[in-house]
């Protein structure tokens, strides 16, 4: 990992901190613009950071609240629901 890219990334784990500390989720826009006034390769690579590390939060909550309910539906003696992302219109995902 380049230079770059460590300090972009560092940085999207403090806005996203911030962000959720703040309840603003306009954060990470407001500081990747204040980045690219500077330097525009820096605010590309913040940006996908960010996106990468939210992005990994979300499917890490759906794992998690997929296998709860999978393992509720077992005790039950029930099916397991099948994982389907929220918002997907892919029934067999």
């Amino acid at each position: 990992m380049s230079v770059v890219d460590e300090l972009a990334d560092k940085l999207a784990q403090d806005v996203i901190k911030a962000m959720d500390a703040l309840g603003d989720e306009n954060l990470p826009d407001e500081v990747a613009n204040v980045l690219g006034a500077s330097s525009p390769s820096s605010e590309e690579i913040f940006r996908a950071a960010v996106r990468i590390r939210l992005a990994e939060r979300r499917a890490r909550t759906f794992l998690k609240d997929h296998v709860e309910a999978a393992l509720e539906a077992r005790k039950a003696g029930l099916e397991a629901p099948s994982a389907r992302a929220p918002g997907s219109d892919n029934k067999d995902l």
